[in-house]
């Protein structure tokens, strides 16, 4: 459950539906109905297209990882340090390792890009905060880099896996904070006018906002109120034992 909604939050990432929101009035499309149809057609194309490419990216990662580390027996993998190391002689390719770098590169790259647009957006249009690029660009890397500075130093490599996954729950858990105003702001026919969503796709919003609201509190369940005999139980029942 914490990997399953820790993807969730890597796929989606809440800031992406500011940011597509506001790529929008880059398009410089007609301020007619019209043309404000062309600009919802083109943009459901374009989110449409990056989450399925998204998902089947994240698909292939898990049946990369079920196909050449669990069939062989090798279910000790667990960080991408191990995988790095284990793909070529596993795969008989030798540039499998190579891509693999490079395509955690790209994803990184990725990840940066569109958090820095999305918080130059936010800071503009939500805060009105105007920086010069180039403090932006450095408050946000200093924001970004630090803490996974601190926690490379204090937990080394392996610490970098934990607060991977950790930093994806989170994205998932702040969803909700994303998703509900978005389904209320578009489903506001005083707001949308013409362009507010037909019924059918606005029952189709809210159940999917209602799942990810529910599996996030169900993780949160786990985490703190854990099932008599679980791992997190035994934690801590050990932890609140008299010594």
């Amino acid at each position: 459950m914490y990997v399953g909604i820790g993807i969730l939050g890597a796929t989606v990432m809440p800031h992406n539906l500011y940011l597509h929101s506001a790529i929008v009035n880059t398009r410089g499309y007609r301020k007619t109905p019209e043309g404000k149809r062309e600009a919802i057609k083109f943009a459901t194309w374009d989110s449409s297209i990056a989450l399925t490419l998204a998902f089947f990216i994240n698909a292939s990662i898990l049946i990369l990882a079920a196909a050449a580390f669990h069939y062989a027996g090798r279910t000790n993998v667990a960080e991408i340090q191990d995988a790095y190391k284990l793909l070529s002689p596993m795969l008989g390719a030798g540039a499998a390792s190579i891509l693999f770098a490079v395509a955690l590169l790209a994803s990184g790259q990725n990840s940066t890009l569109t958090g820095t647009l999305t918080g130059q957006i936010v800071m503009e249009g939500f805060v009105n905060i105007k920086l010069k690029p180039w403090v932006r660009r450095l408050v946000t890397r200093l924001i970004a880099i630090i803490p996974t500075v601190i926690v490379v130093l204090l937990y080394g490599e392996k610490g970098t896996g934990s607060l991977l996954i950790f930093s994806q729950v989170v994205l998932s858990m702040q969803l909700s904070f994303a998703v509900v105003p978005l389904m209320l702001f578009v489903t506001d026919r005083r707001k949308m006018g013409e362009f507010t969503v037909n019924p059918f796709w606005k029952w189709v919003g809210w159940f999917i906002t209602a799942l990810i609201i529910g599996l996030n509190v169900f993780l949160l369940e786990q985490i703190f109120f854990p099932p008599a005999g679980s791992r997190q139980d035994q934690v801590r029942s050990a932890l609140s034992a008299p010594p």
